[in-house]
């Protein structure tokens, strides 16, 4: 659900444009006209009301990065010392800044943070975290799991059984 009361309801061909340039967001106009069944001039009204709401957050290409360059890739799970909001606000805001952390998650349980980083390679990875360790993080432990291939990367949201799970459609 939208937190912003200001967006606009989306109806069923929005959900439609969503998914469809989540499959492809080269797309052009007439085929995703086609696609949600509208003519190219108010499909890309709806894409542009759907950029300007927030629904939409940006375009990029999926890079096969093993085709230009080895890498590790690595899960890290971090647990703080402290659980104040300062220290979680430093932790949090050292994640943002690193560009080799491709993905990091507060989450519940047993440790506060899940990382993805990509690396050179693991003693590059050892020395990233070892700068982590040295910059007063607060990371109290961490685990590293390494990467040994990718069975299902993540390539955009199950919109259409999320939707239906919320008893909507598109």
């Amino acid at each position: 659900m939208p937190s912003d009361a200001r967006a606009p309801k989306l109806d069923s061909i929005d959900l439609k444009i969503l998914a469809a340039l989540q499959r492809d967001g080269r797309m052009t106009k007439t085929a995703l006209a086609d696609a949600v069944g509208l003519s190219p001039s108010p499909a890309h009204e709806r894409v542009k009301r759907l950029e300007a709401a927030g629904y939409i957050t940006g375009y990029r290409a999926l890079i096969d990065i093993d085709r230009l360059v080895a890498t590790a890739l690595v899960f890290v799970e971090f647990t703080l010392g402290r659980h104040g909001a300062v220290d979680f606000a430093r932790f949090e805001q050292a994640m943002r800044a690193e560009e080799a952390v491709l993905f990091c998650y507060a989450i519940g349980g047993g440790v506060d943070y899940i990382a993805l980083v990509v690396a050179p390679g693991i003693a590059a990875y050892q020395a990233l975290v070892d700068e982590w360790l040295a910059a007063d993080l607060g990371i109290e432990r961490y685990f590293t799991y390494i990467v040994t291939k990718p069975v299902k990367p993540g390539d955009g949201w199950p919109i259409e059984s999320l939707l239906a799970a919320a008893g909507r459609r598109l």
